[in-house]
């Protein structure tokens, strides 16, 4: 690597700095915080973040200062490797080249497609990492079937989907987020923009997560500058413990705080007349809708206190400009549409909805994103037809394929399961393609469901940096992933969806035994369906064809700046600028944001929010409170790791965080008798897990707090133990199809337990 015509590279005293921008893998939400990594003899031996980046500003995560501990690690898989299909569960591979790995997967499609035909394999996606963008395409455009598209092992899709469909019909336009002044250069500095005087920060924590392309610590840099905060969370986070206001909710009961929000700010006429008058469709009804919903109804549901619910509406409404933001909490629990459509109503009712510090929204938009719909929508009708769908005629807005497409999480168990097989639609599935995840340790409800349904496939192949519990109980072929360093990419933040940069993934380190999840897709790609990858021959070229197609500039001019910034226009709704007629209003179907929506209606589901209590507590199920006395809420994460990876042992990041941790009140662990650090036993109707106490007053008296996606990678790797992925297991807990009539939304955050205390991760 020279520094030659590549601006990107500075070269000291031997020492070659290579600018970049951080996505995955290892594992990080596109927010592409700005580094410099420093490679001598092809090697990494610093990371820095880049001070000129003017999006992260040369603040950077644990995770990126760790990286050279993941590209050096003895454990990472650096060839591809092949087991025999009786071997499943057995660490029992063979290493192999990347000539014999594609051609045995090739022979294995060809095969499969003759015998039983391309709607016969599946493909398996994660969130998050890059492969997101990717993923896609590998089911229609190699394999030729109808069931790849965004298909997750996911209990209603509990992740970003939920909020992206919902904001699709009621917005018209890509995902909501804070104005943090992403857009420009200059930043706060910009002309034209207002700092938000205040910011709900619902069901997320954004200072730990930094999900989706957001940069949780902007919320800091706004706090300096005068916003005030207003959280909605059970938990008492860092930001609660800072905010105005701290809505501390019983998990699940987000559409019931938010139906109190808007009676509070209708009722007391605290509402933007001129903008509901002018851009929002079925007011009316929304204001009849939740007019029972009392501060002192709201608490009775939610817990929340009346006297804050009504302060912190009342704050919200009248500081404008004020913005929100929403989390994943929002889409992990049965209602989670109507817990957005009142996060989105609130948004606008007030007023601040694409005004400057208030909310932004793009359309969406992404470098890629007309070609993964072109390259989607490659097979024929007939194979479209097959596509798989609960025959029971459940979750038609899922199938209508608006926003997501890809097999519904919880019909692909049941399909899977055989729950179908004497319906004469059924066939039965052989194969699966897993590409960005480890479901068994982070995204499957009922995961041993899973593992079982799973087991007798014909072939399945996985590609990943580590070896993982879901690839070694499962698969046949596993292909090495290169990390960010040593690939080239595109940081694309909220996906395309409300994109305020796009980020160049600059090779820092050639490595010739990895390759990327794009190289991969282009390489199996011109091998199974060449006609449709014609000139798609490397990912640099890639990029730059579909940036010209996009944007007009090329794959050059984002590696020459630190971030090619997107811009902003505020006001798109009174310019024309957000509808495909170039008409003033939205792109939803009455032109105006909907507050009572047709397209739901549409669907059987009802069009304005409601409450619906969660299919397990203590209301629902009264038998049940005595057995199962506390509530939990799961999803827990340390910001030293990335859903399920970062868990090998010799990593700082691991040795920041050695144990999976349940949050529990001094209180409850008095009465328990569990003291810091006892391992304690979580149980729910469904199944049962073990985790570490952390007694702390972040949580209240009436519900613990566990972590998810944990495993051992130092435990052993052979079924059925799987590197323990079964024993700290959140998902352990989760009901199967507990699932609104969208097809959204999951009890991930929210259902009833016991806990006692035990002797250790391994008890009786």
């Amino acid at each position: 690597m020279s520094a030659s015509d590549k601006p990107y590279i500075t070269e000291e005293d031997g020492v070659m700095k290579v600018r970049t921008c951080a996505w995955s893998p290892p594992g990080d939400h596109p927010v592409g915080c700005g580094l410099i990594l420093h490679v001598k003899d092809n090697r990494l031996v610093k990371v820095e973040g880049d001070p000129d980046n003017p999006v992260t500003n040369g603040r950077v995560c644990v995770r990126c200062l760790a990286l050279d501990e993941i590209l050096y690690n003895d454990k990472r898989l650096l060839s591809p490797m092949k087991r025999n299909r009786a071997d499943r569960g057995k660490d029992s591979w063979t290493k192999i080249s990347w000539d014999e790995a594609y051609d045995l997967l090739e022979a294995k499609i060809r095969e499969i497609w003759d015998k039983w035909g391309a709607e016969t394999i599946f493909t398996l996606t994660g969130t998050g990492r890059e492969s997101t963008l990717y993923a896609p395409v590998y089911g229609p455009a190699v394999c030729n079937t109808c069931n790849g598209a965004s298909t997750y092992a996911f209990s209603g899709e509990a992740c970003y989907g939920p909020r992206a469909t919902i904001t699709n019909y009621l917005l018209g336009a890509g995902v909501p987020e804070i104005d943090w002044a992403q857009y420009w250069e200059d930043r706060y500095d910009h002309p034209g923009y207002q700092v938000p005087k205040y910011i709900i920060v619902w069901g997320k924590d954004p200072l730990y997560s930094s999900p989706d392309g957001f940069f949780g610590h902007s919320i800091i840099d706004l706090m300096k500058r005068g916003s005030k905060i207003i959280t909605i969370d059970p938990r008492l986070t860092w930001l609660g413990a800072h905010a105005e206001y701290h809505l501390q909710l019983r998990p699940g009961t987000d559409a019931a705080v938010g139906m109190g929000l808007l009676n509070v700010i209708i009722s007391e006429n605290l509402y933007d007349h001129d903008f509901v008058e002018r851009w929002t469709y079925g007011f009316d009804e929304l204001a009849e809708a939740v007019k029972e919903w009392t501060p002192e109804k709201v608490q009775k549901v939610s817990w929340v206190d009346p006297e804050a619910l009504v302060g912190a509406a009342r704050a919200f409404a009248t500081n404008a400009p004020s913005t929100a933001t929403w989390g994943v909490a929002l889409d992990q629990s049965k209602a989670s549409t109507q817990a957005a459509q009142c996060f989105l109503a609130l948004c606008a009712i007030c007023g601040y909805i694409d005004v400057p510090g208030g909310v932004t929204i793009t359309k969406p938009t992404s470098f890629i994103g007309q070609w993964r719909y072109d390259m989607s929508d490659t097979i024929s009708d007939e194979m479209a037809a097959k596509h798989i769908v609960d025959l029971d005629g459940k979750y038609a807005l899922f199938n209508s394929g608006a926003a997501m497409g890809g097999v519904q999480g919880d019909t692909l168990l049941n399909w899977l399961e055989g729950k179908w097989a004497d319906r004469p639609e059924y066939y039965k599935l052989r194969m699966c393609w897993i590409i960005g995840t480890n479901p068994l340790a982070c995204m499957a409800d009922q995961p041993q469901r899973w593992y079982e349904a799973m087991k007798d496939l014909d072939f399945i192949v996985a590609q990943d940096l580590f070896m993982t519990p879901t690839i070694m109980g499962l698969a046949d072929l596993v292909l090495p992933l290169s990390t960010f360093a040593e690939h080239e990419g595109l940081v694309t933040p909220n996906y395309g969806r409300n994109q305020h940069f796009i980020g160049a993934m600059n090779e820092a380190v050639h490595n010739p035994n990895t390759k990327s999840d794009l190289e991969i897709l282009i390489d199996m790609g011109k091998r199974m369906r060449p006609e449709l990858w014609e000139g798609m021959d490397t990912p640099d070229k890639f990029f730059d064809a579909k940036l010209k197609e996009n944007y007009g500039y090329g794959l050059d001019e984002v590696k020459a700046v630190p971030a090619k910034m997107s811009g902003y226009e505020y006001r798109k709704y009174e310019k024309g600028l957000l509808r495909e007629d170039g008409k003033p209003g939205f792109e939803t179907s009455t032109g105006r944001i909907e507050l009572w929506s047709p397209v739901l209606a549409a669907f059987g589901e009802q069009p304005l929010p409601y409450y619906e209590e969660p299919e397990f507590s203590h209301i629902s199920k009264p038998e049940l409170a005595e057995e199962y006395p506390l509530y939990y809420t799961t999803g827990g994460r340390h910001i030293s790791m990335f859903h399920s990876e970062d868990r090998q042992e010799d990593l700082t990041l691991r040795r920041l965080h050695p144990w999976p941790l349940v949050t529990i009140s001094p209180h409850v662990a008095q009465k328990y008798g569990i003291e810091q650090g006892d391992w304690v036993e979580i149980t729910s109707p469904q199944g049962t897990m073990t985790q570490k106490a952390n007694i702390t007053e972040e949580v209240n008296d009436k519900f613990i707090h566990v972590e998810h996606a944990w495993w051992y990678p130092e435990q052993d790797p052979e079924a059925p133990n799987l590197y323990g992925v079964w024993k700290s297991n959140a998902n352990n807990l989760i009901p199967h199809e507990s699932v609104s009539v969208t097809g959204y939304g999951a009890p991930y955050k929210n259902g009833i337990c016991k806990i006692r205390k035990v002797s250790g991760l391994d008890h009786d």
